[in-house]
């Protein structure tokens, strides 16, 4: 049934969904006049909303969008994991889409529909709305969605009649959660329930998001296999050689090693070739091909490639990095916002840091030692080369540059750090 909560948010619960569409979309249209509207959305409709709005999408405009052609949609399919997990989807979902007077639909990781299937009747439908193989369902495109949200909050997500930004959206209802690869985390798509408001049901949004998580099985499942090829075809080779090697998939997962510690996972550059390549957490190998990976060996004892510059670049909170420049090239690794703390702390803090000191900068507690120890050890297993310690610091001779955002106050957002909210209270320093 709808209901409102102690503060008035609207949530959608079985059999009052009709009521709950009325009180959400006087809601909507008290948004868009600018007035205080009595009840609320749900947090995340809300937000969305305001993406919406700054976006500048209008409420009263058709969904529709250029379609991409067939052979783009061709080249997308086997382009993606998704295509090797469809069998799963659909034999999850698609019988019960069918059955439910709904259709499933599944996206790339730019919400472009790559694939539909489902009740016959609805799919006609679906035309009028431009939900069709090649449509653009991102936010920037059609608005508050489930696909187009689960997209930007990264989060499974149920959408229901006038919680959709168009108004011409509002007789349907969808459920969307994302599907992400196993190998590096990377969404790679989203896959949905869509079909008229009339059909609405609140298991929806699981049956979805535990389909989802089969899909995310199935990649992790091949993906053990794949090692195990690896593993068969690198073996042998790694018992003839002399010193450090490994050998890692095209994800940088292990398959075999020898002469060296095991690790999970190798940091790889996004481009990788065969020959000689700096990796920050081995310093100079040799790499060549191998079928579905690759053969690493340390080059012991040679530094010549070492990089000798440090670019953290803050600009993006969700895109932070930090980036080594080396006579050899640029390597690029993604930070989690603490480890960008730990660094934007060094990077202030040139002569070097205890593990007191950086906790201090980090929690406001010098206590904490423990914490700030095991995060920078995390940060070691890739940034060896740049990070030394006793105490904390970049290196001699490495070259340090910070890219902060436009604005101080986006210097990472969320973070709580005195480090980083002392930074924040005035100009970003050069």
């Amino acid at each position: 049934m709808g209901q409102k909560g102690s503060a008035g948010v609207v949530r959608v619960i079985g059999q009052e969904a009709d009521r709950a569409a009325r009180l959400l979309h006087r809601a909507r249209e008290a948004r868009l006049a600018g007035e205080r509207a009595a009840v609320a959305p749900r947090a995340e409709i809300d937000a969305s909303w305001d993406r919406v709005a700054r976006s500048g999408i209008d409420p009263g405009q058709s969904p529709e969008s250029e379609l991409l052609r067939a052979e783009e949609i061709e080249h997308r399919r086997h382009s993606t994991v998704l295509g090797e997990v469809m069998p799963v989807l659909r034999a999850g979902l698609a019988s019960i889409a069918d059955a439910a007077q709904q259709i499933m639909v599944v996206t790339d990781a730019e919400g472009r529909v790559l694939w539909r299937q489902g009740n016959s009747a609805v799919m006609h439908r679906a035309h009028d709305i431009c939900l069709e193989e090649g449509a653009a369902w991102a936010e920037a495109a059609t608005g508050t969605n489930a696909i187009g949200t689960a997209l930007a909050a990264r989060a499974p997500i149920q959408v229901h009649s006038a919680e959709h930004f168009i108004r011409a959206l509002h007789n349907w209802t969808c459920a969307a959660a994302p599907v992400r690869d196993p190998r590096d985390g990377r969404l790679v798509g989203i896959v949905d329930i869509s079909g008229p408001a009339t059909t609405f049901h609140p298991a929806t949004l699981a049956l979805v998001d535990s389909v989802a998580r089969l899909a995310e099985a199935e990649i992790r499942t091949r993906h053990l296999g794949a090692i195990e090829r690896l593993r068969a075809v690198a073996a042998p080779i790694l018992c003839r050689l002399e010193g450090r090697a490994l050998a890692v998939d095209s994800h940088g997962w292990l398959a075999a090693v020898t002469g060296m510690p095991p690790v999970d996972r190798l940091p790889l550059p996004k481009s990788l070739r065969p020959g000689r390549v700096w990796l920050p957490s081995l310093g100079m190998c040799r790499v060549e091909p191998l079928p579905g990976g690759w053969l690493v060996q340390v080059a012991d004892g040679a530094a010549e490639g070492a990089p000798r510059r440090v670019v953290l670049d803050l600009s993006r909170p969700r895109a932070l990095a930090v980036h080594l420049v080396g006579p050899l090239g640029t390597s690029t690794q993604r930070l989690s916002p603490r480890h960008a703390e730990l660094l934007y702390a060094l990077a202030m803090h040139r002569e070097g840091r205890t593990a007191s000191e950086l906790a201090q900068d980090i929690f406001g507690d010098g206590t904490r030692t423990v914490t700030v120890r095991a995060e920078v050890s995390r940060l070691r297993r890739h940034l060896a080369e740049v990070l030394a310690h006793r105490p904390y610091r970049f290196g001699d001779g490495v070259e340090v540059e910070v890219v902060h955002p436009e604005h101080p106050a986006d210097l990472l957002p969320r973070s709580k750090a005195p480090v980083v909210t002392g930074a924040r209270r005035g100009p970003a320093p050069c």
